[in-house]
């Protein structure tokens, strides 16, 4: 049962792969399109991720900075109770200052880390957006090809079918056209001939009598 379904659904898909790459062929720039389309929402999504980690930074650089002002005030504190022979005081200062001291080695490394993986974002930001730019200038480029091929394909189909076989009927008709009005021409002229030379020879006559 299992080769069967499976051998169902594999003819579904080849059924369905035959039907896009028809439809490809008919219109290749719907194709293309769509896959512009995917790509834009890819670079939408990295663009997204870039002004998120820049967020990110931000607050790491925040809280690094909080935690130096505690390293600093810490400090200041931890001197304050020692001098005073404030023990007690001192060490929670001690114990609170190397918590910060902590936090600080913990903040600059994820800082640094951070900064590496938004140079990266970064980069391939700027290469998605180049290729997205690559893909319409290729689209532009197919948009002229299919356009030159559909009109050298019109213009064929005229001249070969239509626009030739009226084109000389058209030109039949005109040089029969021509033809009778030459004949009629030549016969008008012909009788006309005729009847001026019976014309003189009667006149001739007349004159003999």
């Amino acid at each position: 049962m299992t080769n069967l379904f499976t051998r169902i659904k594999d003819s579904v898909m080849a059924d369905l792969h035959e039907m896009m790459d028809q439809k490809e062929e008919k219109n290749p720039i719907a194709h293309v399109n769509q896959y512009i389309r995917e790509c834009e929402h890819e670079v939408k999504k990295i663009k997204q991720l870039v002004e998120k980690q820049y967020e990110i930074n931000y607050d790491i650089s925040q809280e690094l900075g909080q935690a130096k002002l505690m390293v600093e005030k810490r400090k200041k504190q931890f001197d304050l109770a020692t001098s005073l022979e404030e023990t007690e005081l001192a060490n929670e200062a001690k114990v609170d200052l190397e918590k910060f001291e902590t936090r600080i080695n913990q903040l600059e490394s994820m800082e640094s880390r951070s900064m590496e993986d938004l140079e990266t974002l970064e980069t391939q930001y700027v290469q998605m957006k180049q290729k997205l730019k690559d893909l319409y200038v290729k689209r532009l480029e197919l948009k002229s090809r299919e356009n030159i091929a559909r009109t050298k394909q019109g213009m064929n189909r005229v001249l070969e079918t239509e626009f030739v076989s009226k084109s000389a009927s058209k030109f039949a008709e005109l040089e029969s056209y021509i033809e009778r009005i030459e004949q009629r021409v030549h016969t008008e002229y012909r009788l006309h001939t005729l009847d001026a030379r019976f014309a003189e020879l009667e006149k001739k006559a007349s004159n003999m009598n």
